[in-house]
């Protein structure tokens, strides 16, 4: 996961100094946070492209938590990373990757905890009712 991190960083970094070397030899003089305004932009409407038509596929075939799973997977991530920069910043704690990989590890095995007990509830309720439908 480590390789995997630094590995964007290092591609994020390249993508950065094409953009910079772009906007130096057309001369077109955009600011740091025009750059970010432009970049990150058009980088949101690439993902909307992607992401909305994969939603609307899961949506449409029932699968909605696999939706709020993404969601809240990219949320935990969010604020493990959040956390672990506030202790650095503050001087709190460590700022430790293997806490951010414990943190999601910690959801994720939680999450198969609760989708084996859901699974569970929801085989019993459909073998009392008896019927196959699965909501």
């Amino acid at each position: 996961m480590k390789e995997l991190l630094y590995w964007i960083v290092e591609w994020i970094a390249k993508i950065h100094s094409h953009i910079l070397r772009l906007n130096d030899a057309y001369e077109y003089n955009f600011t740091d946070k025009e750059l970010h305004f432009l970049v990150i932009g058009m980088m949101g409407m690439g993902f909307i492209f992607v992401v909305y038509p994969v939603f609307k596929w899961l949506e449409k075939h029932d699968h909605v938590m696999v939706i709020a799973w993404i969601y809240v997977l990219t949320l935990i991530i969010v604020i493990t990373f959040a956390i672990e920069i506030g202790q650095k910043v503050t001087g709190t704690g460590n700022m430790e990757f293997a806490d951010i990989v414990m943190g999601v590890f910690g959801f994720i095995v939680m999450f198969l905890v609760f989708s084996v007990v859901r699974g569970i509830y929801k085989l019993i309720r459909n073998l009392i009712r008896g019927d196959r439908k699965d909501e």
